[in-house]
């Protein structure tokens, strides 16, 4: 297929894990699984749906080598669904999970996350799939505790092969997606742009970046001679959560003049409480489009989501204007091309 930005590249990463557990362990790691998931998009700020895909007509193991229907592999497809079914009912309960008939893999059943970005696009990343079938080809097992009167038994595994991102190209495209290209502060590469006055404090401004960049902060700074107005506004168009001003005062004072990527002026903050703001940023994964200092205050935090609501419902007016506005245009190409073939044949 055709290559496009990161959503399909040549070469991709995926955070791809395989659990080898007992048949009695299935539910608890699945559970465990789903959990795990639901902690990572709550922390993205994401909703999912989940779908439970089950065995495709190819499915491995449900014949014999004759062609002939294999009751026990039918009984094994059914054990791994039936598995999948109580895990999804303890963890959302039932009724707030569907079938997906026929999706599973060749191997085994598995659930499928549907997540949903910040314009209710769909997205298929995260999926924990259950595998019966491979440990029966490579022919695994493992020392079972033995019954009264064995000495020794084997048991097979099963494989639990699960990802939490997906490809982690495609996740990133989608997460720069959902957040509209502005990335909070704790998750963005471009966390804060140090911005001198003048040549005369670049020895001041190269002191604090070293210094936040030995905190494990993205900070750069802008030491060229181009004019604050032009520094501040290339800062903000390459998305810098955070522009920190430095000249005498601030040199005088120890301290920083904050502005947002909103160029919302917060004014002047010690270094040390600077390390604070922005290690309480990224430890608690706060967003810093709050831009007022309390960043607790409930009431700003509200308006805030307010103003993203209403963006995204501007958005997705401009994207149904857009798209009605091109059915047309194919429906007048539709009707020329009818009457000019009409026009041939008379």
């Amino acid at each position: 297929g055709a290559l496009t930005g990161l959503t399909r590249v040549r070469r991709f990463q995926q955070d791809d894990a395989h659990i080898f557990c007992r048949q009695d362990q299935v539910k608890e790691e699945v559970l465990g699984s789903l959990n795990f998931m639901k902690s990572v998009y709550d922390t993205f700020g994401m909703t999912f749906k989940l779908e439970r895909s089950t065995r495709p007509k190819k499915a491995c193991g449900l014949v014999d080598k004759d062609g002939n229907p294999d009751p026990e592999g039918i009984a094994l497809w059914d054990k791994a669904e039936a598995a999948l079914a109580d895990a999804l009912d303890e963890f959302i309960g039932k009724g707030n999970w569907r079938d997906n008939p026929g999706d599973g893999a060749f191997y085994g059943p598995k659930i499928d996350i549907k997540v949903f970005d910040a314009l209710r696009r769909k997205h298929q990343c995260a999926t924990v799939q259950l595998d019966f079938q491979l440990p029966i080809r490579f022919k695994l097992k493992y020392t079972a505790q033995a019954k009264d009167g064995e000495s020794d038994r084997f048991d097979r595994p099963v494989i639990i092969h699960r990802a939490m991102l997906g490809s982690i190209e495609r996740f990133t495209a989608i997460l720069i997606e959902h957040y509209m290209g502005k990335l909070p502060f704790w998750v963005s590469p471009r966390q804060a742009m140090i911005v001198p006055v003048a040549g005369a404090f670049n020895e001041y401004a190269e002191s604090l970046r070293e210094k936040l960049h030995l905190l494990g902060f993205a900070v750069a700074l802008d030491d060229s001679t181009k004019t604050l107005n032009k520094k501040l506004l290339l800062a903000r168009k390459e998305q810098y959560n955070f522009v920190l001003i430095v000249g005498e005062d601030e040199q005088k004072n120890n301290s920083v003049n904050i502005r947002t990527r909103k160029n919302t002026r917060v004014g002047e903050v010690s270094v040390d409480e600077l390390i604070k703001l922005f290690s309480k940023y990224r430890d608690e994964k706060l967003s810093d489009e709050v831009t007022d200092p309390d960043v607790d205050d409930e009431a700003a935090k509200a308006e805030f989501k307010a103003k993203q609501q209403e963006k995204q419902e501007a958005l997705k007016a401009k994207q149904k204007i857009a798209a009605e506005a091109k059915r047309k245009k194919k429906e007048e190409q539709r009707e020329l091309r009818e009457a000019q073939t009409q026009g041939e044949q008379e």
